[in-house]
């Protein structure tokens, strides 16, 4: 290397330094030319409208010509949230604000009339009452504003369970609301913001905080708190990253879970405003009544009532350029729900950008230092069409958001530097060194000394693991009938309790996913025996949860028992560091892990607690195991045996066990032949298995219904004789 090379090289780098350091500060124009690209993604490829079971009620223009000016008289409203709920709407959420007394009320007009007797205005029809009325009892959702002014806070009419650290730190903040009349507060069934962008720069909406946080409370927005008031849904659970204080990463809603960014905000992945979303509320209104059109689109949706009369300035503009009615946006954010297609920027996306523009950047110095500018240009290119495709394909196909601008705007300014240093410096010496030794030299040898091979080796990791599940049975409901602080105790106890065991036997903790525990053996170091020792783990959390039942350690009672459902697979897997330079976990995946979370799930189809695969069973010869039948799972095209671990050596050692294993081979036989014995052998096995383990009468009693299985696992073994 000549000592211009050297030069060059130290001023790419630099220039490269300095790119990435630009990129890792993220100034506000660099994050408005990523949002303006996915931007341009939503246009190419927009959220295909569905006809989900969302609706808007829009006050529209048609509707005040009908009825009058805006703001209506609260008694007209109560008639609107009647019929709503007569029709069958399963949420009823306003994106509006009832923060002043209704103006049009009789009570109101009459006070300020001079001279009327005050025992009469007692008797005069308040429109807030008759609004506050009409909500009892009813599935309604009010809205609130933010505020600069005083000190006011809603009541949270859910409560607010989370995993790991506290995440009050993470979503924006709240100083004050717009208070809500205090009946229309009290009889509402859920109550949440309105607020779409608080703090944005941009008029653009394309992310929706799901909850503000005051720095002791969380308040959910409208959207949430109409599709949890839907479900019948008390609490919601919120996920943080592991070991990250003040993050969140996705919110569960009864039946369903949406991932988020670290500050709790929705990505809207919007679809084109379309009139089938909107139902106007004259037709609601109408004093024939609704149609049948109009009703069937009511029952059973989340509704939201707002408006999109223009001259009640609540439009908004949409990543696809469109201007629409604010309450429509509360809708989509439903609906994206439902679809269950979001978008989302991983948190370690930034990290992979600078890391990009890092790695590139020093490549294209030293193609352009050591090889060509013409090669380099070429790589160039390349890259920015490698990383235009895979920024694409990624928010297509899996709604990921990675910025190709950043990477593709500093390769470039790193080629036309380190070439303009090339043309003035590099090449005028190497054609001086041509002219001056190309009598000496041949060409080969000249080329040779005027290039530099380099080398980029990139390898991985693949193990064999032993790879655990275990999930709470039933959290759903318990979750539903417990406070938030209780729901976090009765977490913090289990899990703490049930991981204590992954440890101890030599495994390792990969992370907590809500109510589960994801762990595996056999990395970072080897682990002898490390299927016989996740066995014995899963063992240890049985007699640990029977103990902690029968010491009423969750406060529920005889009548709740906790339940867990433990799958475990052996295979091949990729594990390690996975994540940005700055932020990374050890985990492992492969289809072994997938394996695992689907044996784990199929626990509750075989009602027993405890599955293994077939390869785990093969490393488990002195463990007292029973068949379970050869099950489908979910993705795999050919059904998968399974096996149901009743104890360990000890337990296998037992004449009692061998009795029941005996049985239970008898059993298995007379499944697969369909004999009409299965029923007495049954019964029998039920006996032998008495006081072995609480599970497996359950196991039993469930077998016969599953006689598929056996059948199947049959057939294929027959195929694989004649084969």
């Amino acid at each position: 290397m000549t000592r211009a090379q050297q030069v060059g090289v130290i001023i790419g780098l630099a220039i490269v330094a300095a790119l990435t350091i630009l990129r890792a500060s993220d100034p506000p124009l660099l994050k408005q030319a990523r949002e303006v690209t996915f931007d341009e993604y939503q246009r190419l490829a927009p959220r295909a409208f569905e006809n989900l079971p969302v609706r808007v009620i829009d006050i529209d223009e048609a509707s005040l010509r009908e009825f009058g000016q805006w703001p209506w008289p609260r008694d007209r409203i109560a008639t609107l949230v009647d019929r709503l709920s007569d029709m069958g709407a399963s949420a009823i959420a306003f994106d509006i604000l009832f923060a002043e007394p209704d103006r049009l009320s009789p009570r109101t007009v009459v006070r300020d009339v001079p001279g009327i007797d005050a025992g009469l205005l007692g008797q005069l029809p308040d429109n807030d009452e008759i609004f506050a009325r009409a909500i009892a009892g009813k599935p309604v959702v009010l809205g609130f504003g933010l505020s600069n002014e005083g000190n006011y806070r809603p009541p949270v009419k859910a409560g607010f369970a989370f995993t790991g650290e506290s995440p009050l730190g993470a979503p924006p903040s709240i100083r004050a609301a717009t208070p809500l009349r205090p009946q229309l507060e009290a009889n509402a069934a859920g109550i949440g913001h309105i607020s779409l962008n608080p703090g944005a720069a941009s008029n653009v909406v394309r992310a929706v905080p799901l909850v503000l946080s005051d720095g002791e409370q969380l308040y959910p927005n409208l959207a949430l708190e109409a599709l949890r008031v839907a479900q019948g849904a008390s609490t919601y659970l919120l996920a943080d990253a592991p070991n990250v204080p003040d993050t969140i990463t996705q919110v569960k809603i009864g039946d369903f879970i949406v991932p988020v960014t670290a500050a709790g905000e929705l990505w809207l992945y919007v679809s084109p405003d379309t009139a089938e979303r909107y139902i106007s509320a004259r037709q609601i209104l109408a004093a024939t009544g609704a149609s049948p059109a109009t009703r069937a689109g009511v029952e059973g949706s989340i509704v939201f009532v707002g408006t999109s009369a223009a001259g009640l300035q609540d439009i908004r503009t949409t990543a696809l350029g469109q201007n629409v009615p604010g309450v429509s946006l509360h809708a989509q954010t439903v609906e994206q729900i439902l679809s269950g297609r979001f978008l989302s920027r991983p948190d370690w996306a930034d990290g992979l950008e600078i890391l990009s523009i890092a790695v590139a950047g020093s490549f294209l110095v030293l193609v352009t230092t050591f090889v060509s500018p013409a090669v380099a240009l070429a790589c160039g290119l390349l890259i920015t069409v490698l990383a235009l495709v895979a920024s694409w394909l990624a928010f297509f196909y899996a709604g990921l958001l990675f910025d190709p601008l950043a990477p593709i705007v500093s390769g470039s300014i790193t080629h036309f530097g380190a070439t303009a240093f090339r043309f003035l410096v590099i090449d005028r010496e190497r054609r001086e060194v041509r002219r001056a030794f190309g009598h000496y030299l041949s060409p080969s040898l000249l080329y040779r000394i005027e290039h530099t091979p380099n080398a980029l080796r990139l390898g991985g990791d693949d193990r064999e693991l032993t790879v655990m599940f275990v999930d709470v049975r039933n959290f759903t409901q318990i979750s539903e009938r417990l406070p938030p602080a209780a729901v976090v105790g009765f977490l913090n106890t289990l899990l703490d309790a049930l991981s204590h065991h992954v440890i101890a036997n030599e495994g390792t903790l990969d992370k907590f996913i809500g109510d589960s525990i994801m762990a595996f053996w056999n990395a970072p170091i080897d682990v002898d025996k490390h299927a016989s020792k996740a066995v014995h783990a899963a063992l240890a959390m049985r007699e640990t949860l029977a103990r902690l039942n029968a010491d009423d350690a969750f406060g529920f009672g005889d009548e709740q028992k906790v339940g867990i459902g433990i799958g475990i697979h052996t295979g091949l897997a990729c594990v390690g560091n996975m994540g940005a330079e700055t932020r990374f976990n050890y985990s492992a995946v492969g289809d072994a892990v997938n394996i695992a979370a689907r044996i784990e799930s199929s626990c509750k189809e075989v009602n027993f607690d405890i599955l293994v695969s077939e390869s785990t069973a093969k490393m488990l010869p002195d463990c007292a195991l029973l068949e379970a039948g050869a099950l489908g799972l979910k993705g795999k095209s050919t059904r998968t045996r399974l096996f149901a671990v009743v104890g360990d050596e000890h337990l296998a050692a037992t004449a009692q066990f061998a009795e029941l294993q005996s049985i239970h081979r008898q059993l298995v036989e007379a499944l697969r032949s369909r004999s009409a014995a299965s029923r007495k052998i049954v019964s029998a096995a039920k006996l032998a298995a008495a006081g072995l383990t609480p599970e497996l009468p359950e196991f039993y009693r469930r077998i016969s219904r599953r006689s598929e299985h056996f059948l199947h696992e049959s057939a294929e073994r027959a195929d694989r004789s004649a084969e």
